[in-house]
């Protein structure tokens, strides 16, 4: 049986470390390939004129379900993000495929987001269930081009990001600063107001 820790940094996100020497890197390399199908909707959603830079993925059984990216220009949505859309797309997937079980959750799912989510896709996040959040880049990547710094306040203010029932996992190295490199890289193309 392999020995697992579960540790929580001072900024408030959980990890989970395996005893078992090629685990770590196995994770690894399969968060860092998921991560980069939510950072490139977060291109597409820049480059098609739908909305800001952020893009998320859900994975069920190692299998991508959903794959969006912000939609608030597009849909004249301001609760069109992309964790928000990836979820309403996953969920109706789900429920046509359950629909005998009529399972409104997501808890064999896991999500992964090109940026720190806001509290409002946070908070569906959470009450879908879906298990394991990894994101790439910090709020701060987005503050930095004009977006509410709200976000950034809002999760790491409150007890309840920090007691959610989800492992929440900041991506590493190159994936990260890839992830963070989408607000840079489309500054030019989308503008807040």
């Amino acid at each position: 049986m392999e020995e697992v820790n579960v540790v929580e940094t001072k900024d408030g996100t959980v990890s989970v470390a395996s005893a078992f020497a090629g685990h770590q890197e196995a994770v690894q390399d399969r968060d860092h390939k998921f991560l980069r199908k939510a950072v490139e909707e977060a291109y597409k959603g820049v480059d098609s004129g739908h909305g800001g830079p952020f893009g998320a993925v859900i994975v069920c059984n190692d299998e991508v379900v959903a794959s969006c990216h912000n939609m608030v220009l597009s849909h004249t949505d301001p609760t069109a993000h992309a964790e928000v859309t990836a979820i309403r797309e996953c969920i109706a997937f789900i429920l046509q495929a359950c629909k005998k079980l009529k399972k409104i959750e997501l808890s064999d799912c896991e999500i992964y987001a090109s940026c720190e989510p806001c509290p409002m896709c946070f908070g569906a996040i959470h009450l879908s269930r879906i298990k394991r959040l990894v994101y790439g880049a910090k709020a701060e990547a987005a503050i930095a081009i004009g977006f509410d710094d709200f976000i950034a306040d809002a999760l790491r203010g409150t007890g309840f990001y920090q007691k959610a029932q989800l492992e929440i996992k900041r991506a590493d190295g190159n994936e990260a600063m890839i992830a963070e490199e989408v607000f840079e890289k489309t500054k030019e193309k989308f503008r807040m107001y």
